[in-house]
């Protein structure tokens, strides 16, 4: 028996391949409205604030700071807080605030000329600063600004050991820290010494050097340096030994040791400030000779 065909069949060729083009649109309309569907579900909200809205792809930056899970989710939860606030104060100030938008516009601009600019120095500070200061421009910048140099804490040389109680070398300690024999005194510090410090010509803070010893709380700090070449003190397991080789008190000018550093900054500043205003001037002036502006009168 023949079959009979279809009413499909029977149609002219033209309307037959209209009909499959509009199945394939039709079907590739719900294709896309499948994927939309899902890659909103591979990005879901964590956030919304009226119609702002954070995403889990908003946070991704987090994850690729290393850290464990729990420090992952603490960063997290903190940035979600942060942003929530800011979009809350944002949808304040709109609704509370007359904006003029030209005027905001500009300052917009301006802050963005002025990060341009910035970077841009910065760039050419960081290529071009020489951050070799010698030891004669810290002297002479020392000695032309004693007067801005003052301690605001008791600074010491000193000889310092800390030894158990119980070590059979303490008189040999003693008698070493009394007479100041150095050398001695470092061997001994190496061998049996549970801390010590023997750099005699280096400057440190008295409050740094006893802390953790029972001086550390002592109520007049001015009189035991100025009245005790050799100090020592005990706790339940240790003694600790001081020869005080000298000392400046607060608001005395500090030596030049003490401030090298704090020298040595101020003057790669002023370096690169003077970086800036003559890279200024170069630009300024190199326009101005190539006829680059005009000021109307």
């Amino acid at each position: 028996m023949r079959k009979k065909r279809g009413n499909f069949t029977r149609l002219p060729l033209e309307n037959r391949i209209w009909i499959l083009v509009s199945a394939l649109l039709l079907s590739s309309c719900d294709l896309f409205k499948f994927r939309s569907l899902d890659s909103e579900g591979e990005d879901p909200l964590v956030a919304s604030v009226g119609d702002q809205v954070l995403r889990q792809s908003d946070l991704s930056f987090i994850s690729s700071q290393g850290g464990s899970k729990e420090d992952s989710t603490n960063i997290a939860e903190g940035y979600v807080q942060s942003w929530i606030r800011k979009q809350l104060m944002i949808r304040e100030a709109e609704q509370n605030l007359e904006i003029d938008e030209a005027e905001l516009n500009r300052k917009l601009l301006d802050y963005r000329y002025a990060l341009m600019v910035y970077e841009f120095e910065k760039k050419y500070v960081e290529e071009n600063l020489d951050r070799d200061i010698s030891e004669a421009e810290i002297e002479g910048y020392y000695r032309e600004n004693q007067q801005n140099f003052s301690l605001k804490e008791i600074i010491v040389r000193t000889n310092y050991l800390k030894m158990e109680k119980s070590s059979p070398q303490i008189r040999q300690v003693e008698r070493a820290m009394a007479s100041g024999r150095l050398e001695e005194l470092k061997d001994l510090a190496g061998k049996y010494a549970s801390n010590y410090f023997l750099e005699d010509s280096t400057w440190v803070r008295l409050d740094e050097i006893l802390g953790g010893t029972p001086l550390s709380s002592h109520p007049n700090k001015v009189e035991l340096v100025r009245n005790n070449r050799s100090i020592s003190a005990e706790d339940e397991g240790f003694r600790y030994y001081f020869r005080i080789l000298d000392y400046k008190l607060q608001d005395q000018v500090p030596p030049l040791e003490f401030v090298k550093d704090e020298i040595s900054k101020i003057l790669i500043n002023k370096r690169r400030i003077s970086l800036v205003e003559d890279l200024q001037k170069e630009i300024y002036n190199r326009a101005k000779d190539n006829n680059e502006f005009t000021v109307y009168e």
